[in-house]
């Protein structure tokens, strides 16, 4: 089998899979953005549909007053008596969820509230019925914030979400920092523990135990940890928080989050945390991973929404679930007018952590995205890490204003609009990496407009490192969308290819 990776391209962090059958089901973290956690489809563990999102209303999560990076962390879906399982931390809001759904691409109820405290959950039973939860202790709340008391688990009550008992700590791991993500398996005559540790950034790894009970003791590998790319030359770093699936045919894969790294001395992550896979033998009892090897075959795929043909009242039953918005709905800021969708503003731009704001997932590094716009009021196109960190082309009756806004160091330079101007453009290209000034960033981002005969007019270009994880220091990653300030701004196409060469 040839394994792209990365798996699923443009942020999608911490994944967690299933297999039912010959169907494999795979969901992924999106903190602040909605709808949440995608449920994500394959037949062959290469080839992933979007089929649906486990959190698509209001209130399923509590996102009004939640941190930006808060929200929804660190998924796990399992399959348990007729039932699919989502269990995830709403940090900062709810609490630590459970999700059910007896279809996944069916709809999934509002979420049951547990009595844990702690983040990345992950869910299992044993041949008697009894439900495990397995998380890690940190502690998001009250004096003693941020304390971290490693992998706990108690046995819980799903009807009730109450614990059954105190919580215990089992492993945690081989005494590198932020034990997290355990997912309990039971393999053969083994219960196994399979935790990330070393934090989410360079130093990131997947360790494993096993026990003869789910309860423990455990005994660590002799080979921990079993994945990471921590110094070493290897293009995707960052390697952990993974989970473990089967195939049909008995092979095992492991499929975890890693980063695509640019930069001379590979400093810079555009995108953020990814998805992706790689092989898994055992060896004496103990899984061996395979390095991820890059095939970007899933990241090059173009992107073109066409809604020129739209009618007022009704829309598009088409809608890409792709489309995401800020900590609302995206139909909760569209409407459907007479050639377009339409985004109403609220007075808040894309400093605002909560903009009338409709956007995709960077998933390429040369990428050009085109939106033809209608502005009747303030707004326009924009690349987003956060409200503090963001490029924007921002469009009124008279002008353009270019922003660079880097967490309070922020930089805007006027153009006078030309008339009948309708199609906007970011363009990133990736930098060929070298020992120079130019060769030591992630890619060049531009800012322009197409002009009345086709041609592009850049009007700024700016330095790509900025909007990277490692300087945000950001969960999330790229994306972009359209925005309203004030007025109304009109949505009529939007599409995400390669970028042009210069």
């Amino acid at each position: 089998m040839s394994l792209p990776n990365p798996l699923i391209a443009g942020f999608n962090p911490d994944p967690s899979v299933l297999r039912v059958g010959e169907d494999y089901y795979l969901v992924t973290s999106t903190f602040e953005y909605l709808p949440g956690l995608p449920i994500y489809h394959s037949r062959n563990l290469t080839d992933w549909t979007l089929i649906n999102h486990v959190v698509t209303r209001q209130g399923q999560l509590q996102l009004d007053g939640v941190f930006t990076g808060g929200s929804a962390w660190a998924p796990t879906i399992r399959f348990h008596d007729g039932t699919y399982y989502v269990v995830v931390t709403d940090a900062g809001g709810r609490g630590t969820l459970i999700f059910t759904a007896t279809d996944p691409a069916g709809e999934w109820t509002d979420g049951l509230l547990t009595d844990i405290e702690g983040i990345d959950p992950d869910i299992a039973w044993d041949e008697d019925g009894n439900c495990y939860f397995t998380f890690s202790g940190l502690i998001l709340s009250g004096d003693h914030i941020g304390t971290h008391l490693g992998i706990q688990q108690a046995k819980l009550d799903l009807n009730t979400g109450k614990m059954l008992e105190a919580p215990r700590s089992i492993w945690s791991g081989t005494g590198l920092m932020f034990p997290e993500a355990p997912h309990l398996y039971h393999i053969g005559d083994w219960w196994y523990l399979m935790i990330a540790e070393g934090g989410t950034e360079r130093g990131h790894g997947i360790s494993i135990a096993r026990s003869k009970s789910p309860e423990g003791p455990f005994e660590g590998a002799p080979n921990n940890p079993i994945l990471s790319a921590r110094s070493t030359i290897r293009p995707i770093q960052n390697t952990g928080h993974g989970d473990l699936v089967q195939t049909p045919e008995g092979k095992w894969y492991v499929i975890c989050l890693g980063v695509r790294t640019r930069g001379g001395v590979r400093s810079f992550s555009s995108h953020g945390r990814e998805t992706y896979i790689t092989t898994v033998e055992w060896v004496d009892g103990w899984p061996k991973m395979e390095p991820i090897h890059v095939d970007e075959t899933n990241s090059h795929r173009d992107f073109v929404a066409d809604f020129s043909a739209v009618k007022a009242g009704q829309f598009p039953t088409d809608f890409s679930g792709e489309f995401i918005s800020i900590r609302r709905m995206p139909q909760q800021y569209l409407e459907a007018v007479d050639g377009g969708l339409r985004l109403t503003g609220t007075g808040e731009g894309m400093f605002s952590p909560n903009p009338s704001f409709v956007g995709r997932r960077q998933c390429r590094f040369d990428a050009r995205v085109v939106a033809d716009l209608t502005v009747d009021g303030v707004g326009g196109l924009t690349l987003r890490y956060d409200e503090t960190f963001h490029y924007d082309i921002e469009i009124s009756k008279h002008e353009f204003l270019v922003r660079f806004a880097i967490n309070g160091l922020n930089h805007e330079t006027k153009f006078v609009a030309p008339a009948g101007v309708k199609q906007f453009f970011i363009q990133c290209q990736a930098v060929k990496p070298g020992f120079n000034a130019e060769g030591m960033t992630s890619d060049w981002v531009q800012l322009g407009y197409i002009a009345s005969d086709g041609t592009d007019v850049v009007l700024e270009r700016f330095d790509g490192r900025y909007l990277s994880s490692e300087v945000c220091c950001s969960f999330t990653g790229r994306v972009y969308g359209v925005y309203a300030k004030t007025g109304t701004v009109t949505i009529h196409g939007y599409s995400e290819t390669a970028s042009k060469a210069d």
